[in-house]
């Protein structure tokens, strides 16, 4: 389907996203973000060395770290950022393994390079919110206690920024709400700024550019809405605060950001429904005094930089500069 074509009359949501509704209420999932490419360890291979590994297994939460090839220097002895990475999906979908996420998490760690561990989290329905944000928490306790040598060798647990994509922006920018009303309780981990890209947020008013790009064929609002209708807790809608960050009082832990000096940035394309709120999220985290940069694109669509690789590579590059400056 073309990036830029109208939405067949018999579009269906459900189909779209190749999920079915049971009759509990859970669903069947036969979409490609939930598997993919396998973890592989070992040095010597072509690839990133990535492995998998589980910090909860009564709720099957994991972690698989992606450690470039700078780290296997014997010569070097400086430990690299380490970047959590929370996948996309609309909570609904979405998987470490998923090769659109494993490979941008790989070319990740190669380009920075950076420690990168990306955080497997429960999905809803059979997990509404705010499942993932407890989940993506329990990531950072983990990584502020184990004895895992990729971490305790490689990566500057003082230098951890929260990186997500699509929905995975969205939880990046809530557990950092939460992650900057514990400093004490995460030290030594240190976040030092968070990267929303392309956040998956809404409300129940439509903007201009939802308006715009309503029938887009990428992320149609009957996509979008479909994912808030199956995340967000039972009875409440769009303007909840889990989904329409503009409306929660967020204004001490925003504070506690500022006072910290993270760094925040928020990435974006014109062609993507959500170029409004992002935008509108932009200048609210400015009004706090937060150092936020943005950066957002003419044209492109939702996802654009996880599936093109250069783009991927202008975005990783631009990512690059704002972790290491």
């Amino acid at each position: 389907m073309s990036h830029n074509s109208a939405l067949p009359a018999t579009f269906d949501p459900y189909e779209y996203l190749q999920i079915v509704l049971n009759p509990d209420g859970t669903i069947t999932r036969k979409h490609s973000l939930l598997s993919g490419a396998a973890a592989t360890s070992d040095p010597s291979h072509h690839t990133i060395p990535s492995k998998d590994i589980s910090i909860n297994q009564s709720n099957n939460v994991g972690v698989r770290i992606y450690l470039p090839r700078q780290a296997l220097d014997s010569s070097s002895t400086v430990k690299l950022p380490l970047i959590v990475y929370y996948h996309g999906g609309g909570f609904i979908i979405g998987n470490v393994a998923a090769s659109v996420f494993h490979n941008f998490c790989s070319n990740m760690a190669l380009e920075f390079p950076a420690v990168v561990l990306s955080v497997k989290y429960r999905l809803a329905p059979e997990h509404r919110l705010p499942a993932a944000y407890d989940d993506a928490m329990e990531a950072l306790h983990w990584i502020r206690t184990t004895q895992e040598v990729w971490l305790k060798e490689y990566a500057d647990l003082s230098s951890c920024f929260l990186m997500g994509t699509s929905a995975g922006g969205n939880i990046v920018y809530h557990v950092g709400l939460r992650a900057a009303s514990q400093i004490d309780e995460l030290f030594p981990l240190k976040v030092k700024g968070l990267i929303l890209h392309q956040p998956f947020i809404g409300g129940v008013k439509r903007t201009e550019s939802e308006l715009r790009l309503m029938n887009n064929p990428v992320f149609p609002a009957c996509v979008s809405d479909l994912m808030w209708d199956l995340s967000l807790p039972h009875g409440v809608d769009r303007d909840h605060e889990y989904c329409n960050p503009t409306v929660g009082d967020e204004s001490k832990a925003l504070d506690q950001i500022r006072v910290q000096e993270w760094k925040v940035v928020i990435t974006g394309w014109n062609g993507d429904p959500m170029i409004d709120r992002q935008i509108e999220l932009v200048k609210m985290i400015e009004q706090k005094g937060v150092k936020v940069k943005s950066h957002f694109c003419d044209g492109g669509y939702h996802g654009i930089d996880i599936v093109d690789a250069t783009k991927m590579k202008e975005l990783q590059i631009i990512l690059k500069n704002f972790v290491l400056s």
